[in-house]
Parts: C-alpha cells; sequence; structure tokens
C-alpha cells in the first residue's frame, strides 16, 4: 500500500510538472503579439458590442475606429447574443463564457489584450490534464496518460491556439471529453454490454455544447462515427477480442438502441442551429477564403503539403518563419532531420501497441478517428471544393485523437531497450564526442533518450511559438506602423473597402498597433519645435471604410473620391487591401514610386497629394 501511495503521488507531481510547463509555454508572452481581425471579432462580442457602430463611407479618427473595443459595463449576454447571430457565422456558447470572463476582470485598454487571450490560455492549460485522464482509461495505462500529456504541454499547435482570443480550445477539450464516452462506449462494445444510460446522456450534452462551440465540432462525430465502425469491424473479424455472454440477441439491442439515441439527441441539439446557419446573410461572407474557385493545379496539391504542415507542427516547429535567412534555413534542415529520425521510431512504436492486447482498442479507435477526420477533411477539399486545410486551427477537431496516438507511441519507446531509426546513426548524432560505438548499436539508442529528444523538441518549439518565430499572425501591422511613420510627415488618410466586419478587423488592427507604438514618447524626446509638430501631425490618422458592393466596386472609389474633398492638403493617402478601381489624377495624389516593403495580410498604395 506505501509503495502505491508513493508511486501515486509521483504520478501527480509529474502531471502538475507537465501541467505548470503547459502554463509557463501558454501565458509566456501572451499580449505581446498583435491582434488579427478573428480576434478582434472575438473581443467585440465578448464586449456585447458591434461592429455596426464603427461609421462607414466617411473618414473616422482613431477613437472611433476603436470604440467597439471598450468595455461596457451595462452590455449582458443579450447583447452578445443579438450582435453575434446579426454580424458573424458562428454560435455563441465561447462567445457568451468569455463574457462572463471579461466581467470577472473588466478590462482596460492595457489589459483588454491579456484578458482576451488568458481564458483560451487557461483552457488549453486545463486540456494537459484531461489528456491524461483520458489516455489512462483508453489505454488503461498511466504511462500512456503521461506521455499524453507531456506532448500536449509542448505542442506548438496546442499554444497556437491557446494564445489566441478564439474559441479553439474549448472546443478541443469537448473533444477530449465527447473522446470518453465514444472509448466508453467502444470498451462496453468490447464487454458486450449496453453503454450506461449517464454516459449516453452525457455525450449528446457534450456533443451539442461542441456544436454549439464551433459547427466544425459536426466532423469530430463524423470521425467518431467512423472510428466506432472500425471497432465494430475489427471485433467482426475477431481481431479484438469480445467478452462472452449468454444473451447476444438482448446485448446486441441494448447496445444498438442507445447508440442510437446517443446519434439522435445529438442530431436533433445540432439541428437547433441549422436555421440560425441559413438565416446568417454573412456566413457564405465569411467563408469564401476555404472555398476553391478555378480548379488549378495548385488547388489540386495545396491541401495535401498544407495538410502536411499541420501535422509536422503537432510536434515541431522551429523559427522557420525568422526574418533571418541563416535562422530559417537552419530551422528547416534540424527539423527535416528530427522528422527523418523520428517518425521511423513513432510508427514502430504504433505498429507495436496495435498488436499489444492492452493497447489494441485504444489504438484502433484513435488510430480510426484520426484517418476518418483526415479522410473527412480531404472529401470536402476535393470532392466540395471547400478547402478546411488552408486554416491549421481547423485541426482542432482531431488534435486530440492525434496526441493520444503520439502517447501511446511514446509509451512503447519509453520500454523499449533501444530505439532504432532506419536512415540515420541516431546514438552518434545525440552523442557528440562520446566514445565510438560498435557496428551493431550503430542506429540504437535507448527508448528514453529517444522520448526526451521528441519533447526536448517540442520544448522548443513552443518557445518558438510564444515568441513569435513560429505561426505568426496572418496580418501584421506592427510591420506596418513604422513604414507609415517613416514615409509620411504629413497627416494621414487610411483607407480601405469594407464589405463584412472582417475588413474594420483589418483597420482595427493598424489602429490598435498605432496606439501601442511609441509615438507619444518620440513626441517627448524631439526638442526641435518643429519636428515635434511634424511627428504630430500623423499621429493622429484618419480611418476611412468604403463600402464595397460586390456588382459595383465603383462606389467605393467615388466615396473615396468625396471623402479626399473634403479633407485639408497636405494629405498622405494610404490604400489598404483596397478592393476598387481609383484613378486620383483629378485629386492630384501622386502615386509613391518607391518600391515599399511587403507586409502580409495588408496590400498597400501610397498617394501623396497636394
Amino acid at each position: 500500500m506505501t509503495k502505491l501511495t508513493i508511486e501515486n503521488k509521483q504520478l501527480l507531481l509529474l502531471l502538475l510538472l507537465q501541467t505548470a510547463i503547459a502554463f509557463i509555454l501558454r501565458f509566456a508572452n501572451l499580449d505581446s503579439k498583435p491582434l488579427w481581425t478573428d480576434e478582434f471579432s472575438t473581443l467585440v462580442f465578448s464586449l456585447g458590442n458591434s461592429f455596426r457602430g464603427v461609421p462607414v463611407d466617411r473618414a473616422i479618427d482613431l477613437s472611433i475606429l476603436l470604440q467597439p473595443l471598450q468595455w461596457n459595463p451595462s452590455a449582458g449576454i443579450a447583447d452578445v447574443l443579438n450582435h453575434l447571430l446579426l454580424e458573424s457565422n458562428h454560435p455563441p456558447a465561447y462567445f457568451m463564457l468569455a463574457h462572463w470572463w471579461m466581467r470577472l476582470f473588466g478590462p482596460t485598454q492595457d489589459s483588454l489584450v491579456w484578458i482576451g487571450r488568458s481564458l483560451p490560455a487557461l483552457l488549453g492549460v486545463i486540456s494537459v490534464p484531461a489528456i491524461y485522464f483520458l489516455g489512462k482509461f483508453a489505454f488503461n495505462s498511466s504511462l500512456v496518460g503521461q506521455c499524453a500529456a507531456a506532448m500536449m504541454a509542448v505542442s506548438p499547435y496546442g499554444i497556437y491556439l491557446a494564445q489566441e482570443a478564439r474559441h479553439y480550445t474549448l472546443g478541443i477539450l469537448l473533444v477530449i471529453a465527447s473522446l470518453f464516452c465514444l472509448t466508453l462506449a467502444a470498451k462496453k462494445l468490447q464487454q458486450r454490454a449496453p453503454l450506461p444510460v449517464w454516459a449516453a446522456l452525457l455525450w449528446v450534452v457534450v456533443n451539442c455544447l461542441g456544436i454549439a462551440v464551433h459547427y466544425f465540432f459536426a466532423l469530430t462525430l463524423c470521425a467518431e462515427a467512423i472510428a466506432l465502425i472500425a471497432v465494430i469491424w475489427q471485433q467482426f473479424n475477431g481481431k479484438l477480442p469480445i467478452s462472452s455472454s449468454q444473451q447476444p440477441r438482448i446485448w446486441q439491442s441494448q447496445i444498438l438502441w442507445r447508440l442510437l439515441a446517443v446519434a439522435i439527441g445529438t442530431l436533433a441539439g445540432g439541428l437547433v442551429w441549422l436555421p440560425v446557419f441559413l438565416s446568417n446573410k454573412y456566413g457564405s461572407e465569411l467563408t469564401n477564403w476555404i472555398v476553391s474557385g478555378d480548379r488549378t493545379f495548385v488547388d489540386w496539391i495545396s491541401p495535401i503539403f498544407q495538410a502536411l504542415a499541420g501535422w509536422i507542427t503537432v510536434i515541431s516547429l522551429l523559427p522557420v518563419e525568422s526574418p533571418n535567412l541563416g535562422i530559417v534555413v537552419a530551422s528547416a534542415t534540424a527539423m527535416t532531420v528530427f522528422f527523418i529520425l523520428v517518425l521511423p521510431i513513432l510508427f514502430k512504436a504504433l505498429k507495436t501497441s496495435l498488436n499489444a492486447p492492452d493497447s489494441r482498442l485504444g489504438t484502433v479507435l484513435f488510430g480510426g478517428f484520426v484517418l476518418g477526420a483526415i479522410l473527412l477533411f480531404f472529401s470536402f477539399a476535393y470532392g466540395l471544393g471547400i478547402d478546411l486545410t488552408r486554416g491549421a486551427r481547423y485541426n482542432f477537431v482531431y488534435f486530440p485523437g492525434v496526441i493520444l496516438l503520439v502517447g501511446a507511441a511514446l509509451a512503447v519507446v519509453i520500454n523499449t531497450p533501444s530505439a532504432k531509426s532506419q536512415w540515420f546513426n541516431l546514438r552518434a548524432i545525440l552523442s557528440v564526442g562520446a566514445a565510438p560505438v560498435g557496428a551493431g548499436c550503430a542506429n540504437e539508442l535507448s527508448g528514453k533518450k529517444a522520448v526526451v529528444l521528441i519533447l526536448a523538441m517540442g520544448v522548443c518549439s513552443g518557445i518558438t511559438v510564444n515568441s513569435n518565430l513560429g505561426y505568426r499572425k496572418y496580418y501584421k501591422p506592427d510591420l506596418l506602423i513604422p513604414i507609415i511613420r517613416e514615409l509620411s510627415k504629413v497627416p494621414v488618410l487610411i483607407a480601405t473597402t469594407q464589405n463584412t466586419h472582417v475588413e474594420i478587423g483589418e483597420l482595427m488592427g493598424i489602429g490598435w498597433e498605432w496606439q501601442r507604438s511609441s509615438a507619444t514618447s518620440n513626441v517627448q524626446d524631439v526638442t526641435d519645435v518643429r519636428k515635434k509638430e511634424e511627428v504630430k501631425a500623423f499621429d493622429s490618422p484618419l480611418f476611412l471604410l468604403a463600402n464595397r458592393q460586390r456588382d459595383a466596386p465603383e462606389i467605393a472609389a467615388g466615396t473615396l473620391d468625396k471623402t479626399l474633398i473634403q479633407l485639408q492638403r497636405p494629405l498622405d493617402l494610404w490604400l489598404v487591401n483596397f478592393r476598387a478601381p481609383v484613378n486620383l489624377a483629378a485629386q492630384k495624389c501622386q502615386l509613391e514610386t518607391r518600391d515599399l516593403p511587403a507586409v502580409d495580410g495588408y496590400q498597400y498604395q501610397v498617394y501623396h497629394c497636394d
């Protein structure tokens, strides 16, 4: 009994250590990265505010543009629901939770980003003990649970999702909960026993909540159905053991009815949102970016490479987005060598797990789940022209399944006296400067060292993400602001065309970074009065959201002309993501001819108006 107690304490301490590491990696530099348009959506709706308060078709100042980001104590859940369902295409569960989180802290301008991102980060931390208990239950092994928890703690993909003010970490927790019910159902199938009523009800509730968090949770449910079919098929072919029963017809009937009840309850809970989804006029406009138009050669091959990029970042992501080319090359080389070394070891361990009686059910179940989800993603891409692989964040629907498979593989590797890589001398690489090893052991190292290598790569990858050298934001207004400040010494008008709140978020990104910049301190540091006036002149830009109608883009150009007539000169006009043809010769605005740096997320032109 004493020995068991000591072991339990050690397991608890290890889980606490993994959770602490997850906390550090997710909360480090949490508010240092620039906000992007989807995060602005989360913040505005969670505050109970609306994008409709931002005026269009006229010049506005910075305070008006950022007004929807102000904390309004009088706003309530009814406001969150009203604005979200009218202006966005997402279900409201996470936004309601985030609103309560906002009310708990009462965000200010300085704390808004941290508060908005801290909830997903906290949910990401909670996913570590959650995946531990699921792994332990599914594989009847604390070691598998510990390995899965360690991998979840350091996964760069998990850290990336946890450091955004979005709903994906809550979705991940609900995927884990749903997979727990799926595992229980599979075990009951193996025992020829019906799913308990409480478990069936819990499964329905979790599934309905998952759909209320993100509509793509439905893909998780479809993948679970595929996994359950795979388990039944394996049992039918005698590859999974089945407990004996004296009344096979009775247990078959009870199991089928319970599973059917879960399916019907989940379907009913999901269909509640169908009228809301279909009635939302912004639905297609906000998701056009994942819909393929003309099927070019690139459209056919890009889902494969996009999916591969997403899978790679589950366990490894070095600074391949660094501005330093040397670091990029070194990182890409190190990641390539790492995967060539590690993948054969992991695949061999998974094969061992598949053939072991104690772990076969879990491996079949989660293997079927992950493969089923991948099949659905490619079916959407090639069958319906909806390329979900363009958004790596959508992999949240099966990410916990991948972590569990990696955890199962690591549990096999760690108990292996020697892990072999088929192509490289792994021991020689990891033991630089050590004595030469014999030819018979040249391709081997201990399993524990291999696991340490994988987890160390995960820690380095996690630091890469929270240091903004990997999974960098697609929109980078922090790079555009210095260009504007350097080039413009007169008042500035920043103009874009507007169709949905996405374009408002793009301008908000510029405005928020402008506000965060060191303009005030720069003014205080300038001693020359004339230079002070120059700095102040462009320290408060104006913004224009020109409403763009799909069939009449020239209307936005006309709005721009009218706005320019009303403004004083000299003026610098920055057209940012302006999706309409312009001719500004009559406005006496000359296009800047110098080559300017490209900025991700922002296509821009500069006109000097005299």
